[in-house]
């Protein structure tokens, strides 16, 4: 039982880390530099929508 434990452990620890590996790899670099400026892009929460200068009615 032992075995199965510490088994699970070591193909946890590499799922883990390949997935670290591959969120951090050369290719992903441009896709991980857009996500992270989405927050910017929303609109700020309690202003209106209509561009600025535009009148509302």
């Amino acid at each position: 039982m032992d075995y199965l434990i510490g088994l699970v452990t070591a193909l946890s620890m590499a799922t883990f880390f390949g997935i670290f590996w591959w969120a951090c790899s050369q290719g992903r670099q441009l896709a991980n530099r857009e996500s992270a400026q989405l927050p910017f892009i929303l609109p700020d929460e309690g202003e209106p929508s209509t561009p600025h200068g535009a009148e509302r009615r």
